[in-house]
């Protein structure tokens, strides 16, 4: 697996590089890129998750794709509008759903594996971001397409590099016995108690980041892929993150669910591992989550019309047969 900032890093300079030698050829009027001012997209793919639970076979490696669990992929669909207020600019306005997930049975990684902790949650994120144009080619060709006709060819090609801000709501759930619990409100690692962190929110702060590339399929129609790395600023998506809690109290006060939850380790010697004051999870490092989308883009501004027949308008005399 490569490492995500430095594929990143690696993509946006191959970008400008063949963003420079491409200005002279590619330069488009106006009039071309006021044409795709307006679309409605729709974005589907994969959904993967980096927080403490799964990951590689190794200790985990903090904020990198090489500690993706790709046995724990999921999928995401969402909605966008998209507006481009200047020919390098566009912002987009997104509203996705989806799902993250992880389990530490999926890793060889000895602790890890013998922390036994799982987790799945739904995802609902509303976000804004601003999309910067490395390259595009635009052009329109004939307005009609008749047959035979040869000539000027319908173009349009786009990279781009956004980022933004938003939120998502999220709602961590457990497997006790076959069935998906809720774990905020078992407050699993002791969240409420004296001397313990607070209760945390079901939603957080989200900056996306990322490069995509389109490719027209016609004037109307746009097919493209994008790759988004969403930051967050919760280390509770996987409701995993400080250190163990004491499993009778938890169990007094919230029930046996919360108990076994909390610390599900398999033997008495892996339980004591996690136990009450022990490294359950890593507060320092906040959780994150990567789509990989295909998307499908509606221009809704440039209008595709008919040629009309001509209109013969009756001038009061008859006609000559």
């Amino acid at each position: 697996m490569v490492n995500w900032t430095k594929f990143l890093l690696f993509s946006i300079f191959m970008l400008f590089l063949g963003f420079g030698f491409s200005q002279t050829t590619n330069f488009n009027s106006t009039k071309n890129w006021r044409r795709n001012k307006k679309e409605l997209i729709l974005n589907v793919g994969p959904t993967g998750f980096l927080g403490e639970l799964g990951g590689r076979d190794l200790i985990g490696k903090d904020y990198s794709m090489a500690d993706l669990d790709l046995k724990s992929t999921t999928f995401n669909v969402g909605f966008s509008y998209r507006y481009r207020f200047r020919p390098y600019f566009a912002t987009s306005t997104i509203a996705s759903i989806g799902m993250v997930k992880g389990d530490d049975k999926l890793t060889l990684e000895p602790v890890r594996n013998a922390r036994n902790l799982n987790f799945k949650s739904v995802i609902v994120s509303i976000y804004q971001r601003i999309e910067v144009m490395l390259y595009f080619k635009e052009s329109f060709g004939h307005k009609y397409n008749f047959k035979g006709l040869s000539g000027k060819r319908n173009n349009n090609e786009q990279v781009y590099l956004f980022s933004g801000i938003g939120i998502t709501y999220f709602n961590p759930k457990g497997n006790y016995e076959g069935q998906w619990l809720a774990l905020r409100p078992l407050h699993t690692e002791g969240q409420g108690f004296p001397g313990r962190p607070k209760e945390y929110l079901p939603v957080t702060v989200i900056v996306p980041s990322g490069i995509g590339m389109r490719y027209g399929l016609s004037r109307m129609w746009r097919l493209g892929i994008e790759l988004t790395y969403f930051k967050t600023f919760t280390d509770y998506m996987d409701d995993v993150s400080t250190t163990g809690f004491d499993v009778d109290l938890l169990s007094e006060k919230y029930g046996k669910e919360a108990s076994y939850l909390s610390n599900p380790a398999q033997t008495e010697q892996y339980r004591s591992w996690f136990a009450n004051g022990q490294q359950r999870g890593d507060a320092k490092n906040k959780d994150a989550y990567l789509y990989a989308n295909i998307i499908v883009a509606r221009n809704i501004t440039y209008k595709v019309s008919s040629p009309r027949r001509p209109q013969l308008k009756w001038k009061g005399m008859r006609a000559k047969f």
